[in-house]
């Protein structure tokens, strides 16, 4: 018997070809079954699927980053700066067919989220092990002067040759972090720290404070450090502000882990102990800490009690207070006499300048911001959700009428998208924002179920520049990248996908798409395992070529996901091909209407000087008469205002 999920697609791939248009192309309905499922692994041979997209290279990590984790991506001129664990690897995308490796930073620190602004390049640093120095050494101490945990500032004049300008250090490091521009402000650009980690000791960084703000107003918790860059003398950024955006926020409704989960986890924390590893229980299950986190404190316990090297003492001492070290460290499991507060840090926030707003994805909330003030924002609004569980990253639609949140249930190293799990955990909530307040419509998840040996679950992506249309890509780790449609914000639909097999058909091994963004005409994926990916996207009944060439008019000259740009496209006869695409595929004009309308068009782009000006002035009107009656009369009225700008523009030879 078919797994509801499985059922669930079955149903919602159905409906999507009942009411595709251009009827006739097998692209226009998705493949049944599902070739997803059950592909062949392998780290470099797997299986592979996909339907209107296509992989066109795929390029394997330099020596030195090699099995390391291929994190973020950011886009500068004609290069792709994709970050990794051992540092950061810059791409040449002059040829998207043949990326060329420009160089390869090798500075370790996790997760080296990457983002730039003009010539600077900013990477975040938030894991234990992270130097000041860029070397592979390590911090050998729970205390260290030795220790980046913050922003790394880079000058990318000589993209050959990255220079190390300076570094911000943070008192919670830097999981993510998001450049924001003041369009008030031309002399300094603005940096938001999303840091997830434990405060730091103050004999570490000065200032830093561990007790929650009730017990101290400087806490370090409950806030998000604002990062001032003069563009004139970068060297010189330092935090400004700390924005105390969760204030009177309580802990949101959530969910129970799937008890399969619970299970397992039970079971390979009692395999880790057995065999020396360390655990500790929080948020209903018990986990296996990583040795970044353990060995500096077992190097820690080592030294005061006046041994240069860990004995097996030390790790008894350690190991029998583990439990109240993570409590202490992470705010869990603690008793409490009111309301658990809520959470004291954003894990993601994507500001969209243009409209003055940020979405914050903020651990238990999706919160809305106003950076009219870009160096204080400004909590105006907060949303909660029981079926998510961390709330990851976020998506303004170009208009700024919708807003996206991503729930990375599982932390991205869980596999999240088995045939049993909910549809609606691990995926994207989708709401409207109307008057700067939201309001939930739907949510949508890549609903191919993946296998127990995959980490799947929603992460990064971008909208793709489609006229007309909110599009957006998106990457879920070995769930692969889905494209799809959320015009309807009630009604999304995929139009688009690629995965490949596991990397291990045995047993758990990470990889995939851990980002998937649209950049001047292609998508690039950063593959966890595999290295930096390229696609292009397909025509297909559910996106013309006409909509994907109109999507290619869009230009940036750097591009970071979390800094939204508002996209404008110019006024010409593709981007009117397209709009007349979309009216055709929404009925809002006759079939003998688009007919007329497509040769018209064809005539007055033939034509030119004075003829063309009046050809498309012609069309124009009649296609304003049209609107009053049309089921799309928004539509029609797009396609109007592209007729009559080409029209103002023809008699003087610009188009």
């Amino acid at each position: 018997m078919k797994s509801f999920r499985v059922l669930l697609y079955v149903a919602v791939v159905v409906s999507l070809g009942a009411c595709a248009s251009g009827g006739g192309n097998n692209s226009t309905v998705a493949p049944i079954p599902d070739p997803r499922v059950g592909l062949k692994p392998g780290l470099k041979d797997a299986g592979k699927a996909a339907w209107n997209l296509k992989l066109i290279n795929n390029t394997p990590p330099s020596e030195k980053f090699v099995g390391s984790t291929n994190s973020d991506l950011s886009f500068y001129k004609n290069y792709v700066i994709q970050g990794n664990y051992n540092g950061f690897e810059v791409w040449d995308i002059t040829r998207p067919s043949s990326p060329a490796l420009k160089v390869g930073y090798y500075c370790p620190a996790s997760q080296s989220d990457v983002s730039v602004f003009r010539n600077l390049l900013f990477v975040s640093g938030e894991g234990q092990g992270g130097r000041l120095d860029c070397t592979s050494a390590g911090v050998h101490d729970s205390v260290s002067h030795d220790r980046l945990r913050g922003i790394r500032i880079f000058d990318l004049s000589d993209v050959a040759n990255p220079k190390y300008i300076a570094n911000v250090q943070t008192c919670r490091g830097s999981h993510t972090h998001t450049v924001v521009i003041d369009p008030n402000d031309s002399a300094n650009v603005y940096v938001y720290i999303s840091g997830s980690a434990p405060v730091r000791s103050p004999t570490e960084l000065p200032g830093c404070v561990r007790q929650s703000p009730d017990s101290n107003p400087n806490s370090s918790l409950f806030r998000i450090e604002v990062i001032k860059v003069p563009l004139a003398a970068p060297q010189q950024a330092a935090v400004v502000s700390s924005a105390r955006i969760f204030d009177s926020l309580t802990a949101p409704p959530t969910h129970a882990e799937m008890p399969q989960d619970v299970a397992e986890a039970a079971r390979v924390a009692d395999s880790a102990r057995t065999h020396g590893g360390f655990t500790a229980k929080a948020f209903g299950m018990e986990h296996v800490l990583w040795p970044g986190l353990v060995n500096p404190l077992l190097d820690s316990v080592a030294r005061s009690n006046g041994r240069t090297a860990a004995t097996a003492a030390d790790s008894a001492a350690l190991r029998t207070n583990i439990q109240t070290i993570v409590d202490r460290m992470f705010g869990v499991n603690q008793p409490r006499t009111g309301p658990a507060p809520g959470p004291n840090q954003c894990h993601d926030i994507t500001v969209y300048p243009a409209i003055g707003l940020a979405g914050g994805a903020c651990g238990g909330y999706g919160m809305l911001l106003d950076i009219s003030d870009a160096a204080h924002p400004r909590r105006i609004g907060a949303v909660a959700d029981s079926n998510f569980s961390y709330w990851h990253s976020a998506t303004f639609n170009n208009d700024g009428t919708k807003l996206l949140f991503s729930d990375e249930w599982g932390g991205g190293g869980q596999p999240k998208c088995r045939d049993y799990d909910k549809p609606q955990w691990g995926a994207d909530a989708i709401f409207t924002v109307s008057d700067r307040r939201m309001t939930f419509q739907s949510y949508y998840k890549m609903l191919a179920p993946q296998t127990a040996n995959e980490n799947c679950v929603a992460h990064n992506g971008s909208l793709i520049p489609v006229p007309g249309r909110d599009i957006m890509v998106q990457a879920w780790y070995q769930g692969g990248i889905s494209v799809f449609d959320w015009t309807d914000a009630a009604h999304p639909k995929e139009i688009a996908f690629f995965d490949r097999g596991p990397v291990d058909g045995t047993k758990p091994v990470g990889g995939g798409s851990w980002s998937a963004y649209w950049y001047n005409g292609y998508i690039y994926s950063s593959e966890i395992a595999r290295g930096l990916d390229v696609f292009e996207l397909q025509p297909s009944g559910l996106l013309s070529r006409n909509e994907i060439e109109a999507a290619k008019l869009v230009h940036f000259d750097y591009f970071n996901t979390q800094d939204q740009p508002k996209i404008t496209w110019p006024a010409t006869f593709v981007l009117a091909r397209a709009y007349v695409d979309q009216l055709e595929r929404s009925n809002g004009l006759s079939v003998e209407r688009v007919k007329l309308v497509r040769q018209e068009l064809a005539r007055a782009e033939k034509s030119q000087g004075q003829a063309r000006r009046d050809a498309l002035s012609q069309l124009a009107s009649s296609l304003g008469q049209d609107a009053a009656s049309s089921s799309d009369q928004a539509k029609v009225r797009k396609l109007t205002g592209v007729l009559t700008e080409l029209a103002n523009t023809a008699a003087t030879g610009a188009q």
